[in-house]
């Protein structure tokens, strides 16, 4: 069974080779920094609130607060700061946003057991390629059918997570997987209400994750059949064909921990191809949102669906979100401002009717080769100015993938933008988790989180 396989191998985990490690770490940089980003505009209070209410023992602290509560609060918590600006990473191949729901288990069990850095940092790895290979068994798959990968493949990851963590058998880590499997789940609904589900999604799953542990550590069963029996995960939630055995396949040779990319723009990975073509077009030849007759872009079939629904009103989106998962919008506001920032998709911004003008003059068609996932398509624009003329503007893929990663100086300075932070201060802390491990306590890098939380807050008023 593929659930016994894969428990037995992340409880087996020892030796993480170098580039897998630093891959991890860099993965868990930017996701601190995603999270001190939402915390500095208030993007997760509800989820804060509500897991302050919780509580529970003092066990595993929240970012910002200053305030100790039980692991699986703490990981509510924590997992929606990460993902609440959707600036947070995504693996190509599942679609799943890996980070948010691996950094809020890890820490948060990781606390709770006074866990080592290398341990925290095994643990985390063994989260990423759970997380990845889940997702990535059915390509779209969760997507087509209307559920969120990242919450669906999320529970597994950090179930065994918290299995390795809390010192489970293989045995009790096969239950938790299957006791995870029965709250895999993450409705789609959010894409046309402007509602702030998805935010909660990474948050639920790392919850779940520690509670489906904990319930098999206290005897509860699962089903080892989640990934391959009928009636498991793949059956129920998957609108495509799935390849359960692929989560397997190459454990410990084959590392999609390092095939993970680091967005360089707050929009929805599957329209960062598209941005790459339109800035490439903006470096050929210099033009505003008033010399722009048309744009035409190329989008990968899966992209379409979720960036191009026209279901919704691409132009004028309903929420920031909405702005974020809307290709039409986000190339325009691209156009209009230069570039693309946090500050691109603030309320007031979304609401700008010459963006909302240019918006709708954005055309696409569906074009993508067999074989190819959406995140790692490459990108083409055609922009026709006012006087005629064409400008093309292409990428053999989007930035910051496994093939095109974000250098150390774009990913420093990716997270001192989120952070509202000195690049000194940033610097510090992004050594602190290069070396979490070396680091014989964990929680130290959750306290000199605390304490850039605190000088995010202070520098930001």
């Amino acid at each position: 069974m593929i659930a016994r396989e894969l428990a037995g191998w992340a409880l087996g985990l020892r030796d993480v080779p170098e580039d897998v490690a630093a891959a991890a770490t860099r993965h868990l940089l930017d996701g601190f920094g995603t999270a001190l980003g939402a915390l500095r505009t208030g993007a997760a209070g509800p989820a804060i609130e509500v897991a302050r209410g919780l509580g529970g023992p003092p066990e595993a602290a929240v970012l910002g607060t200053g305030d100790l509560l039980s692991a699986p609060a703490a990981a509510l918590a924590n997992g929606t700061l990460v993902h609440a600006l959707d600036f947070d990473d995504t693996h190509a191949g599942g679609l799943v946003h890996a980070t948010a729901v691996v950094l809020p288990a890890a820490f948060a069990v990781g606390q709770q057991t006074g866990a080592s850095g290398r341990e925290v940092l095994t643990a985390a790895v063994a989260g990423y390629e759970t997380a990845c290979r889940v997702a990535a068994a059915a390509p779209h798959g969760f997507h087509a059918r209307g559920l969120h990968a990242t919450m669906v493949a999320g529970v597994f990851s950090s179930a065994l997570i918290a299995a390795r963590l809390l010192g489970l058998d293989a045995g009790r880590a096969v239950n938790a997987l299957g006791i995870a499997g029965s709250q895999a789940g993450g409705l789609l609904a959010f894409l046309g209400t402007g509602a702030s589900t998805k935010q909660l999604h990474p948050g639920f799953a790392s919850q779940s994750g520690i509670v489906a542990a904990r319930l098999a550590a206290a005897g509860a069963t699962g089903p080892e059949t989640v990934f391959d029996g009928p009636h498991g995960v793949f059956d129920a939630l998957s609108a495509h064909e799935a390849d359960p055995a692929s989560i397997v396949a190459g454990l410990g040779e084959r590392w999609e921990t390092t095939r993970i990319g680091i967005k360089p723009y707050a929009a929805c990975q599957l329209s960062h191809a598209t941005i790459g073509a339109v800035l490439d077009a903006m470096a050929r030849e210099r033009f505003g949102p008033g010399d722009v007759a048309s744009v035409h872009a190329r989008v990968h079939p899966d992209s379409a669906p979720v960036v191009c629904d026209v279901s919704r009103d691409l132009t004028r989106p309903a929420s920031p979100y909405a702005a974020k998962f809307s290709l039409p919008w986000t190339v325009a506001a691209l156009i209009a401002d230069g570039g693309l920032a946090l500050e691109t998709f603030e309320p007031e911004s979304i609401a700008r009717p010459e963006v909302a003008r240019l918006a709708a003059r954005v055309r696409w068609d569906v074009a993508g080769g067999p074989g190819v996932v959406a995140a790692d398509a490459p990108g083409h624009v055609t922009i026709t100015l006012t006087g005629g003329r064409e400008v093309t503007g292409s990428v053999p893929r989007s930035e910051g993938g496994g093939d095109f990663p974000l250098s150390r100086a774009s990913l420093l300075a990716k997270f001192t933008g989120n952070a509202g932070v000195p690049a000194a201060d940033a610097e510090e802390f992004a050594r602190a988790v290069e070396a979490l491990g070396e680091q014989p306590d964990a929680a130290a890098v959750m306290r000199a989180a605390a304490r850039l939380a605190q000088l995010t807050q202070q520098e930001n008023g």
